[in-house]
């Protein structure tokens, strides 16, 4: 089992996304397996609860592209996560982005201590750096859990440069109920469940190598956020998420 030091808990780079078709993706990955290796993980559940104020201050906020925004989540990774063991590892996250470059922070807690610190606004478990960053997150905005966003990923690093990291995300689903990570992966496509979100991350520029491939399978950058879409589609009722067209430009916020 993961133990709360194990893993990295501070990131910093750039992220770059692009909506995939099913062939499309089939190319890109097939290609970068030149360069990139599938990780430890192979493929992997990812299970996220966002908090958020009553109207959605953080999302609003953060849609209206300022130079600077932030998120909070509970996250967990693999479907054992969602079993509703108490001393199960989980990820309370702080995702930041300032002038184009992320910055996510993660505090490693127990299920159980999440649901005291984050859902009962309970005292912080630890007395870290990151944890008092939450801390003063939950104090200023008093945050509820918003939704649940849940995917199947693949993720992949350089052979040569471990830093050099892109995921693949499919079957992208959401819930509007039942909002603990104890309580399954289940929920409605959030997008077309043919469409795969491609993230590439990187501390500095993109190789030129992944350049030319994505030009090759005529991928298109996106800003696509699956908490952004949830809140423009479903909240504001925008348009019928399971149809969304791979390529179409993101609506502005409601």
């Amino acid at each position: 089992m993961e133990t709360l030091n194990q893993s990295q808990e501070i990131f910093k780079r750039v992220e770059t996304k692009y909506l995939l078709s099913t062939d499309q993706y089939r190319f890109v990955s097939g290609r970068m397996g030149q360069y990139m290796e599938v990780d430890q993980y192979g493929k992997d559940t990812i299970n996220s609860i966002y908090f958020d104020t009553p109207d959605y201050q953080m999302i609003r906020r953060s849609l209206e592209k300022p130079l600077y925004k932030e998120k909070l989540r509970l996250r967990t990774y693999g479907q054992g996560a969602c079993q509703g063991d108490p001393s199960k590892i989980v990820y309370a996250e702080i995702k930041k982005k300032y002038k184009g470059i992320v910055y996510k922070r993660r505090q490693p807690i127990t299920q159980d201590q999440a649901e005291e610190w984050l859902y009962r606004m309970g005292s912080r478990p630890l007395d870290t750096q990151i944890a008092r960053e939450i801390d003063y997150m939950l104090e200023f905005y008093r945050p509820q859990p918003a939704v649940y966003i849940g995917c199947e990923r693949i993720a992949m690093a350089g052979k040569d440069d471990p830093n050099l990291r892109a995921t693949f995300d499919f079957d992208i689903r959401y819930r509007t109920g039942q909002l603990r990570l104890s309580q399954g992966s289940l929920g409605k496509f959030l997008i077309d469940p043919e469409a795969v979100l491609l993230e590439v991350k990187v501390p500095g520029a993109m190789p030129l190598w992944m350049v030319q491939i994505l030009e090759e399978a005529g991928a298109r950058q996106t800003s696509f956020s699956k908490y952004g879409t949830y809140y423009r589609n479903v909240v504001c009722g925008r348009e019928d998420l399971t149809q969304l067209n791979i390529n179409k430009k993101e609506s502005q916020a409601c």
